[in-house]
């Protein structure tokens, strides 16, 4: 009886208790080890949500794939802040730059829906004004229109194919 087990934890804190432990107790693996291979994978994202898929088969063997933080762990983290803004059009709580919003587009890569550079700087610009982010001091509301007008084309140019 072969499975598969997807969970969030948080990186590099994962422990045999909920939501892992419940979910690994019925399989066949070893639950500590499970444990500790995820904790060191998922160390770089200390303390972030991170997406867990556990692979197992019924002689105890098992692999771990492990995702990328949500979009807002990463602003977060980035910026260095809990809890968004309760009013993000008004009230903005942190202020990241482009260059930092570049490379949470390239750490997401293939879970955001662009196709460029510049569509997955949006995307996480979009994730900025749910949370009352700036960006270079700017509203991210009007980051769009900067980055289709050519504005951040040094920074947000496409990486030469080696």
């Amino acid at each position: 009886m072969a499975g598969t087990i997807e969970v969030l934890v948080p990186g590099g804190e994962a422990d045999p208790g909920p939501p892992l432990g419940p979910e690994l107790g019925p399989t066949p693996v070893n639950v500590q080890e499970v444990v500790a291979d995820i904790n060191d994978e998922t160390e770089a994202f200390d303390g972030m949500e991170v997406p867990v898929t556990v692979e197992y088969d019924d002689d105890g063997s098992f692999s771990i794939s492990v995702g990328v933080p949500p979009t807002t762990a990463l602003v977060k983290d980035t910026a260095g802040f809990e809890t968004g803004s309760g009013e993000p059009q008004t009230n903005f709580v942190a202020d990241i730059t482009v260059e930092e919003v570049k490379q949470i587009a390239d750490q997401k890569g293939s879970d955001l829906l662009a196709y460029d550079t510049k569509s997955a700087a949006k995307e996480v610009a979009g994730t900025c004004v749910t949370l009352g982010v700036t960006i270079d001091g700017e509203d991210a509301r009007t980051f769009g229109e900067r980055v289709d007008d050519g504005e951040y084309d040094d920074i947000l140019a496409e990486e030469a194919a080696a």
